[in-house]
């Protein structure tokens, strides 16, 4: 299981949100990918709104999503639950 973390450079959330990516990155697994860069693996993810989490399995199929800042805290129930 990886994280998603779909940002944009252009997004004031996302740049309150990196940060605390940054230290979910010490435990999990996270792939940052910048929209604006990476078009075709937002289409895949049907991204609409950044930031944006996907949690995926191993073969890179969607397992869950949210949309939004979201705290340490709250992060970790999203990939435990």
């Amino acid at each position: 299981m990886k994280l998603l973390y779909f940002s944009a450079d252009w997004c004031n959330p996302c740049r309150t949100f990196g940060p605390i990516m940054e230290q979910v990155s010490k435990t999990y697994q996270v792939q940052k990918v910048n929209v604006d860069e990476d078009s075709t693996l937002a289409a895949k993810y049907n991204i609409r709104n950044v930031p944006t989490v996907v949690k995926v399995d191993s073969n890179g199929n969607e397992i869950d999503k949210f949309v939004g800042v979201k705290t340490v805290e709250q992060i970790g129930r999203f990939i435990n639950g």
